[in-house]
Parts: structure tokens; sequence; C-alpha cells
């Protein structure tokens, strides 16, 4: 995956992530409104066959590079959780 930067403001973040489509897209962007700080959370892929979706993250006041690290850490750990429990029922 190449990640490549559109826009770069103190309350807004605008990117391309060339190589996925909807379901890395739509995790990320559901999981980012779980900050009360975001005020916009959402991807645009232009074509069904384009492996090429933009992220869009607008905050009211923290940083939105900071919210989408700390989203994807917490995407992270769900993940971590999920495989736990999943060995533990397939056992």
């Amino acid at each position: 995956m190449e990640i490549k930067v559109l826009e770069n403001e103190k309350h807004r973040l605008h990117f391309e992530m060339i190589g996925e489509t909807h379901t890395l897209a739509n995790l990320i962007t559901k999981e980012l409104w779980n900050d009360d700080d975001i005020t916009v959370s959402g991807y645009n892929l232009k074509h069904p066959q384009t492996a090429h979706v933009s992220l869009l993250i607008e905050t009211s006041k923290k940083d939105p590079k900071k919210i989408l690290l700390e989203t994807l850490a917490a995407l992270k750990k769900r993940e971590t959780e999920f495989k736990t429990q999943f060995h533990k029922v397939v056992k």
C-alpha cells in the first residue's frame, strides 16, 4: 500500500491509500467516529475497479494525524482481542 497525502492542515487531513478499497477505509472511518472531536470522517472510492481510496478526516480541536494514529492503535488492539478469543473457540 502506498499513502499519498493530498491535504494536511491543522484540523483537516485528506489522503489517498493506493492499493486499498472499501474494506480498510470503511473500518478506519467508522472507528474514527468513536472520537468526539471528529467532525468529518469519510472516504471515497472513485471507481469500483480501482484500488485508490481517499479518506478525509476533519476535527474541531485535535490534530487529525494524532487521532488517526490513536484509531489505528485501537483497531490493532481489537484485532488482537478477536484473535485471542477466536483461538479459544476453535481449540
